[in-house]
């Protein structure tokens, strides 16, 4: 009989052995995505807290690649759907579906009942359907003709979406904005990565089959309710509470935004430098793990006034601002 605290990856759920199965897992992503090392960090992050991740970039940069190599290395139940604009709610929930053979109706759950849900091109349907996701992902369950349904354990939404100046997109609600953990920036590669990028294809590398390029599982749910435990565990001063408390107070009254980070905002904020402060070997948090965080966590929950847009002002200018001027507890 297989022992209950091994999952099928072969690790135990020991917190030593899951930080060095979720270091394998980033070094599996990187069998197949070039150069995007940092959005693999912050997609180990969210699954460490529980958290969506919101990636953004051109089209062609390796966003949904990303997001299935991450599927690929970990055992978890993964489903994709592209988001289109007929796209409607029941698509993604699952919708009660009249059975003519007992007369009776019966629920269909929808895709997003499983571990990691591929939200492609999210901004490319209209808001409605945006929204069927807003339960999900904070409540973790779906509620269809009155009656909740719980979702999987672990559940992660992964979505990427195009920049909004791009034809044909639609702006997420800030409600949904706010859901997600991290908002991650997917930059176009360097020459030399996208020269590897190139020769990986030339020598028969094949997107569409990650077992192909070698990456295998690596980590599974054993080791990551380890990791979410240990990090649990990890210490955070009052100097460090008051950090981030002032760095988000900070954004409510800087005169380039219409709108700071919420309260929600200053907790995930905590929450990811505590991950953060785990992956990289310390059992209490840091300013810097705070600073490491703080783009991908608030970014894209603040909101600028038009004039600053105009300016050129950007969400990271404006927080790396107030990282610069916030004091720093000793």
């Amino acid at each position: 009989m297989m022992d209950p605290t091994t999952d099928n990856a072969g690790n135990t759920g020991d917190p030593g052995s899951a930080r060095a199965s979720l270091e394998a897992l980033r070094a599996e992503i990187a069998k197949a995505v070039v150069g995007q090392d940092p959005a693999v960090t912050g997609l180990v992050v969210a699954l460490l807290c529980r958290g969506h991740v919101l990636l953004e970039g051109v089209p062609g940069v390796a966003k949904t690649l990303l997001v299935r190599a991450l599927a690929s290395a970990l055992e978890l139940d993964t489903k994709r759907v592209q988001f289109t604009p007929d796209l409607m709610p029941t698509d993604i929930t699952g919708s009660l579906v009249f059975d003519a053979r007992t007369a009776e109706f019966s629920f269909q759950p929808g895709p997003v009942f499983t571990n990691l849900l591929l939200a492609d091109e999210i901004n490319r349907t209209p808001p409605k359907t945006q929204s069927s996701l807003l339960e999900a992902m904070e409540e973790r369950q779906v509620t269809v003709d009155g009656t909740p349904r719980p979702l999987p354990e672990p559940f992660l939404v992964a979505a990427t979406q195009n920049p909004v100046e791009y034809e044909g997109t639609y702006p997420l609600p800030e409600a949904q904005l706010d859901r997600f953990l991290l908002k991650l920036t997917i930059p176009l590669p360097s020459r030399e990565d996208e020269i590897n990028v190139l020769t990986r294809h030339a020598e028969g590398f094949d997107p569409r089959d990650l077992r192909a390029a070698g990456v295998r599982p690596v980590a599974g749910p054993a080791d990551l309710e380890a990791a979410r435990a240990a990090v649990a565990k990890t210490a955070v001063s009052p100097e460090i509470t008051g950090y981030v408390v002032d760095i988000c107070r900070a954004t409510r009254d800087s005169p380039s935004l219409t709108l700071g980070v919420s309260p929600r905002g200053a907790t995930a904020l905590l929450a990811t430098a505590r991950a953060w402060a785990w992956l990289t070997g310390r059992d209490y948090v840091i300013p810097d793990d705070v600073k490491a965080l703080a783009l991908p966590t608030l970014r894209h929950r603040i909101q600028l006034r038009p004039e600053a847009e105009m300016e050129g002002v950007t969400a990271d200018s404006v927080i790396n601002a107030i990282l610069s001027h916030v004091p720093v507890p000793r």
